[in-house]
């Protein structure tokens, strides 16, 4: 008669049952919880409204300041154009004239832009060009965000004869 001894084989069993067994415990512990994960949500939702007003702001204010600066340097390559021609391009040349030279300009030097073309304003629209200007020598006005006359703030209106 053969002997099983049953320590041994429960034992060999149960050892190799444990490892399995511990790896379920990790994984179990290894998750987040839906709880946390909705609380970390809750609060990245919350830092997204408070913050995200404030950095549309900021944007909708740089694009203003940038026409303003763009503005700025059509005036200044408009003061070169008319040092060089001896008057300033006609509402029908418009700003093209300082990036390609018009039948009209005798002396011309330029391109007066750097790049050889005339920048949108920041929303994407041309630049409104008169000369002779109702405020001065020439006009340029980009109407905002709205793309119409008149306005207030980002959709205010930006000429070159306001500071």
């Amino acid at each position: 008669m053969i002997r099983v001894n049953s320590s041994l084989s429960t034992s060999s069993v149960s050892s190799s049952a444990r490892p399995g067994l511990r790896r379920r415990r990790r994984c179990a512990q290894a998750g987040y919880t839906l709880v946390e994960l909705l609380v970390v949500i809750t609060i990245i939702g919350l830092i997204v409204a408070l913050v995200g007003p404030r950095v549309l702001g900021y944007l909708s204010s740089s694009k203003v300041k940038t026409a303003k600066i763009q503005i700025q340097g059509f005036s200044s390559a408009l003061d070169l154009y008319y040092l060089d021609a001896g008057r300033y391009p006609s509402t029908s040349e418009g700003l093209a004239a300082l990036v390609q030279r018009t039948p009209s300009a005798a002396a011309w030097n330029g391109p007066y832009l750097k790049g050889g073309v005339v920048p949108e304003d920041p929303w994407g629209k041309p630049y409104i060009y008169r000369s002779p200007g109702a405020h001065g020598a020439f006009d340029i006005v980009s109407l905002g965000s709205d793309g119409q006359e008149g306005g207030t703030d980002t959709a205010a209106d930006i000429a070159s004869w306001t500071k």
